[in-house]
């Protein structure tokens, strides 16, 4: 279905990393760098992010839910976007990091973590994780079931007590796709409130393990702020902890057409709710991801072919490879050429796969796209790094930060010796 729409050349720019400007020939400027001269220097597909501006964004967060709860703790969704170098500027600006997993506790480790600022997720923790964990001195492992309390009853050595949340399925069903939905009922994440109680019990009674409190979480690109808020209230009616978790969840605007709540509208929803429910001098904590990452980059793609039939499909030398959000999700994005912004006819920009799926924007308005021009899709921060792969034998894609003027690279292209290096015949 499209969605093409003819935004201004203001519409398009406000999708883009706060601080984004036109130069003085209508060339788009990303931290004072232009997307020409990114691609030119590093070619693409690249993910180009706003240094500066993610760093005030993560301030922004802290200040949001600080000024309003002073016990108040922001950990960065690492699931988001896994970059040592995004990790890094988190740590640098006082954040906390949810990690999923191993590869998220080394990759935070080696962006300057202190393992007691670490929060572990996972529905499916291996004995490995759990022991890198516990090895590591992660401060807190979020109990998503009663295996993990038997692993950790099993590994963490005599005369230690590792600190514990325990994760609690709200009973939210969130208004968004699917498979962003972790609130209800039928969830795979956490426990029922009957079960968590059992699981608080558990640990409570453990020598080796201590419950410092509850965790929760809605869903992903959630719009509605209420909705998120409605987490507090299950959470409240286990009892008295130190630390409440609420989880993250915020939606950010991907299209034109879209209205997403604003950081202030979110943090005090949340902190109402705490207001009113939960204990006083408690302590809070948010996992942002998507809301933290999505808006401070782009992702610049070259022209490749053109087909010009019952619709024009401009072809991309990326896709599926860098963005699989859309064929997941059915997540719309918008896009611009880095030359020519706004106006135009509509077109369907689609990737260079080997999957009708692979289709980047089913409608969109571009002015007289030819072969070799730069196309730009602004709010790719979130998931599209994550789940980069080499499908058709795509190398993976570089990230590049910007920042007053300067580019410089924090994650490489695969080389083609890269698509090789695991095979052992």
């Amino acid at each position: 279905m499209s969605h093409a729409l003819s935004p201004t050349a203001d519409e398009l720019i406000s999708l883009f990393p706060p601080g984004t400007r036109l130069d003085g020939d209508g060339s788009v400027v990303v931290g004072g760098c232009r997307l020409e001269e990114v691609a030119a220097r590093f070619g693409t597909p690249v993910i180009v992010v706003a240094e500066h501006a993610l760093r005030q964004r993560a301030r922004d967060y802290l200040n949001a839910f600080r000024s309003r709860w002073p016990r108040a703790d922001v950990a960065f969704a690492s699931k988001s976007f896994p970059c040592t170098a995004v990790q890094r500027v988190m740590v640098q600006e006082g954040l906390h990091l949810d990690v999923a997993g191993g590869g998220e506790i080394l990759t935070a480790l080696k962006a300057g973590a202190d393992p007691a600022r670490l929060v572990l997720h996972g529905n499916a923790k291996t004995d490995e994780e759990v022991a890198m964990a516990v090895d590591r001195g992660v401060g807190l492992v979020v109990v998503d079931n009663f295996d993990d309390i038997d692993r950790l009853e099993h590994l963490v050595p005599a005369g230690r007590r590792q600190q514990c949340l325990v994760r609690v399925i709200p009973g939210v069903q969130a208004a968004t796709h699917a498979s962003q939905a972790t609130g209800h009922a039928r969830s795979k994440f956490g426990l029922l409130p009957e079960d968590a109680r059992s699981a608080i019990t558990r640990i409570e009674r453990s020598a080796k393990l201590h419950m410092q409190g509850v965790h929760t979480h809605v869903g992903s690109q959630l719009l509605d702020v209420d909705q998120l808020a409605e987490a507090v209230a299950p959470i409240a009616r286990l009892g008295t902890f130190e630390t409440y978790d609420l989880g993250g969840g915020l939606g950010v605007r991907y299209t034109y057409a879209e209205n997403a709540p604003t950081l202030d509208d979110y943090a005090e929803a949340m902190v109402a709710q705490a207001r009113t429910l939960l204990p006083e001098g408690s302590r809070l904590i948010v996992e942002p991801g998507r809301s933290m990452v999505a808006h401070n980059a782009c992702t610049v793609y070259r022209v490749t072919t053109i087909k010009r039939g019952e619709i024009v499909h401009v072809a991309v030398d990326g896709g599926m490879g860098d963005n699989l959000e859309v064929s997941l999700t059915g997540q719309r994005f918008e896009a611009t050429l880095v030359s020519r912004v706004g106006g135009g006819d509509t077109v369907t920009v689609v990737g260079r796969h080997c999957e009708s799926g692979d289709e980047l924007i089913d409608g969109v308005s571009l002015s007289d796209p030819a072969v070799g021009d730069l196309l730009a899709v602004p709010v790719t921060g979130a998931y599209c790094y994550t789940m980069s792969n080499q499908y058709n034998g795509a190398r993976r894609v570089p990230v590049v930060f910007v920042a007053d003027g300067d580019a410089r690279l924090v994650v490489r292209r695969d080389t083609w010796d890269d698509l090789v290096l695991r095979d052992v015949d």
